[in-house]
């Protein structure tokens, strides 16, 4: 599928080497995609059901439902694979036009950016409410897009309710979709015909691209961030704290190289998250980190390194994941009064075992390092790649391990390694062969650590020490 470059809007940002092209939104799907798959969207007034269709057609529970209104604020995207067709699905917060609700209005130009975006949408109606005068809105938005659109009743549980969805006839409409997304009744009938004209996909290549998660407590700039490298709105950014729940997956295009961002929600303290979306949202950032290559832990300048924050880096070290933190914020900071290096050392010292993450500082703001940020990911999921062989592993290692051998066994016997070597397909491991693998001590599996990294680097990597019997 070719981009019509005429009609896409480019917006270059040169630093030193480094150029990015950002598109127009209604170009930017053809590169959202591991291949150039159609994006059906999913609009409609709040709690129609458009999150729990977009959960039934993704086969997933991927986005937050909930009975309150208003939960799904920013895009949220997922994959539907029907009958060998595949085609990315976009779910939306609920459209209320008009509105001064802050937030409100923020998903109202988010579910217009979706229809933009997209190739096809899912109109979906409550069949309960009735036809709203805001159904006659979005009518009206859709037929101006010049998008192809299925208008789908919702709710419609049983065969009883199928004469109320006719009502939605006074909209102008040729065909009314009577489905229930919970219970997945006649949703097959709507895939077969959105997806008529779809190509068939029998092979779904690996996505190899690297894979970025920007994590972080609440309001320390992550949506902002991943704006600034895109040059586009992808998030709705406030000064509210906890504006994004979703995490959601954007595509940088890098010295023609695609990279995925994925920008999450920010992180609460336990005792303070209070509504159940905000669990699931919490769960959504550590499925995150899960998923990604390399996790980018966004600290605020101006509050430094808390609790939360350790908490975030335990499960990034549990994953395996590439670790980089990133000083957000560091324009406001007076450089006299609060140096990089001192601030650096302020956090090494409380990351502990954790140090060897490395530091950068940044300002989402004005762009302040935030492509040396891109660089720094990609040099460190290089590390995590690196493979180190096995002839040199041990002419290096066993002499090290000679000079400073392990302690002797509690039985008084002595502990000998006799062999090293590198396993792992996506982070590296280091098996150590040994007579006594449960008789090596924690503070040495350290010190080979600390070893291995002086000598082979693995900067941004956590690595693992293992021992097994010779």
């Amino acid at each position: 599928m070719q981009v019509d470059f005429e009609s896409v809007k480019s917006l270059r940002l040169e630093c030193n080497h480094i150029v990015i092209q950002s598109f127009h939104y209604h170009a930017l799907f053809h590169y959202f995609a591991d291949m150039k798959l159609p994006l059906v969207a999913i609009v409609g007034r709040p709690n129609v059901g458009k999150s729990t269709l977009f959960n039934r057609l993704i086969g997933k529970r991927d986005a937050i439902v909930d009975d309150k209104s208003g939960v799904t604020r920013d895009r949220n995207y997922g994959e539907c694979d029907w009958n060998g067709k595949n085609f990315r699905v976009i779910d939306t917060g609920g459209y209320v036009p008009d509105s001064v609700d802050l937030f409100e209005a923020a998903i109202r130009e988010q579910v217009e950016l979706a229809v933009e975006e997209s190739d096809i949408i899912i109109f979906l109606v409550d069949v309960k409410a009735g036809v709203n005068p805001v159904d006659k809105t979005i009518i009206k938005l859709l037929r101006q897009s010049g998008k192809k659109y299925f208008l789908v009743v919702n709710k419609v549980d049983s065969e009883k309710q199928v004469a109320s969805a006719s009502e939605f006839y006074s909209l102008g409409i040729d065909r009314v979709y009577d489905i229930s997304a919970l219970s997945g009744r006649s949703t097959g009938d709507l895939l077969d015909d959105i997806t008529e004209n779809f190509l068939l996909d029998d092979q779904i290549p690996e996505d190899t691209r690297l894979k970025i998660a920007i994590v972080g407590r609440p309001n320390v700039g992550k949506s902002s961030l991943t704006n600034a490298l895109l040059g586009a709105e992808r998030s709705i950014v406030t000064n509210i704290p906890g504006t994004t729940r979703d995490s959601l997956d954007s595509v940088l295009k890098y010295y023609g190289e695609e990279i995925v961002l994925i920008d999450t929600a920010g992180l609460r303290k336990k005792k303070k998250v209070e509504e159940s979306i905000e669990f699931f949202s919490n769960l959504r950032t550590f499925k995150a980190i899960s998923e990604c290559d390399v996790t980018v832990l966004m600290l605020d300048a101006k509050t430094n390194f808390e609790k939360q924050d350790q908490k975030i880096i335990d499960e990034v070290v549990r994953w395996r994941k590439g670790l980089i933190i990133a000083i957000n914020k560091w324009d406001l900071i007076e450089k006299e009064t609060n140096t990089a290096r001192t601030f650096e050392l302020e956090v090494k010292d409380k990351l502990g075992t954790v140090d060897f993450a490395p530091l950068i500082f940044v300002s989402a703001l004005t762009k302040q390092r935030i492509y040396k940020l891109i660089d720094l990911c990609k040099k460190v999921q290089g590390e995590r790649s690196k493979k180190i062989t096995t002839s040199e592993l041990n002419d290096t290692l066993l002499p090290e391990i000679e000079r400073n051998p392990p302690p002797a066994s509690p039985t008084g016997k002595e502990v000998k390694i006799k062999f090293i070597t590198q396993v792992g397909d996506y982070y590296p491991i280091f098996l150590f062969f040994t007579n006594f693998p449960d008789q090596i001590p924690d503070n040495y599996r350290r010190f080979l650590e600390r070893t291995i990294r002086r000598i082979y680097g693995f900067e941004g990597v956590p690595i693992t020490v293992s021992f097994r019997q010779k």
